[in-house]
């Protein structure tokens, strides 16, 4: 028997079928290695076959047979620059550039630059759990924003936002945009009004734009560099192809620091901290991405909006009492179970041992995530149904 999320109707990519993830190590599927029956729905990582070109590069990688230091060649720099131009109207000069080998990395390496010891650094919650733990572990104050809900979408309350920057003589805000858990693609008004906050008060901005190609439903991501020219001299961008493409494995992202002050005190601290190394196949993964992906991108979005679309419209019809965030941007959906009553234990173990499905716990987001829980949908159609059928089936009527 072949489960149905394992078979194929190929198109011109295969997104039909997931290729089988256990027993690769790999930390999504690590409880299905223990419990055949499970179904991971959580670290946001995509059960889709990796774009062929990517794929070749690591088998041309393979057989140079010698897997020794590497540095970033100009048909990689061409590529990133190239791919910021044409998919998101950002240009800037190729010294602006800096590698590194993640994102979350970058976030702490520029608190370490920037900031000092108990200096207060801000975050947006509920949002992806690193951006907490980096603060906390690093010694500096960590300062929560809440975003607020309005019709069914996240929104900054700007009034106590400049209250908490202005109280806390916050050093360093750290923004998500897209952002992740709610899938909102905050747009230019919000971002201007933002860097005029950090301009007035004079605070560094650390943009995470990880999910920047992965906006849907017509919605346009906007660097926070594209506002305005001089929102350049106090902001740092960071994006990857990493979770565009699925390739988060080959440790590959980069910085977009156009102040050349700025540059040089984050370059500083990331040898200091010796992660100036990135490894070979990140560099090749990254070049093959944005050089052949965009056909394949284009693909991958339909497909997941498809599977946004119906896991909207599923739990409306099955799971009334469950209310769904409808993201704009990024696979990932948040998922409010608050009318349930439940407790965050009893739901997940609900989910975990009743349902079999493994999602991402909501209070991990911060403390608005209470009674909640993040779905990736970036996984075969069939598979996304199944995870669906799955929670609506145990949950009280």
């Amino acid at each position: 028997y072949v489960q149905p999320w394992r078979m194929n109707n190929m198109g011109r990519y295969n997104f039909e079928k997931a290729p089988c993830r256990v027993g690769h190590h790999t930390y999504k599927w690590k409880e299905a290695e223990k419990d055949k029956e499970v179904l991971p729905a959580w670290i946001a990582d995509m059960d889709f076959e990796v774009l062929p070109e990517i794929q070749q590069a690591v088998h041309d990688y393979a057989n140079q047979l010698v897997y020794g230091y590497t540095y970033a060649s100009e048909e990689l720099i061409n590529a990133v620059l190239d791919w910021e131009r044409d998919e998101h109207d950002y240009t800037f000069e190729r010294d602006a550039l800096v590698f590194i080998e993640g994102v979350v990395p970058a976030i702490s390496t520029a608190i370490q630059a920037f900031t000092k010891e108990g200096d207060a650094v801000l975050i947006n919650t509920p949002v992806y759990p690193p951006f907490a733990r980096s603060v906390k572990l690093n010694n500096r104050r960590l300062i929560t924003n809440s975003l607020i809900e309005q019709n069914g979408l996240f929104q900054i309350d700007f009034e106590q936002l400049e209250r908490d920057i202005a109280d806390n003589e916050v050093k360093i805000y750290v923004l998500c945009n897209p952002h992740n858990p709610g899938g909102r693609v905050w747009e230019r008004e919000v971002l201007e009004k933002i860097g005029r906050l950090c301009q007035k008060y004079g605070v560094l901005l650390v943009s995470d734009e990880i999910h920047q190609d992965l906006t849907l439903f017509g919605h346009e991501h906007q660097s926070f560099n594209t506002v305005s020219p001089d929102f350049k001299d106090f902001s740092l961008i960071l994006a990857s192809a990493t979770k565009t493409f699925n390739i988060a494995g080959t440790k590959n992202s980069y910085a977009v620091i156009e102040n050349p002050s700025l540059r040089h005190q984050f370059k500083k601290r990331q040898l200091a901290n010796n992660q100036h190394e990135i490894p070979g196949l990140g560099f090749l993964a990254t070049e093959a991405a944005y050089r052949y992906g965009w056909s394949w991108l284009m693909e991958l979005k339909e497909v997941l909006e498809k599977n946004v679309n119906f896991v909207v419209d599923y739990f409306a019809k099955e799971a009334p009492r469950l209310r769904i965030m409808k993201p704009q941007g990024t696979y990932l959906i948040w998922l409010d179970f608050s009318d349930y009553g439940l407790t965050d234990d009893q739901l997940f173990q609900l989910l975990r041992e009743e349902a079999k499905v493994v999602l991402n716990r909501g209070s991990d987001f911060g403390q608005e995530g209470k009674g909640h829980a993040r779905l990736n949908v970036a996984a075969p159609e069939t598979m996304v149904e199944e995870i669906c059928s799955r929670i609506a089936e145990v949950l009280p009527k």
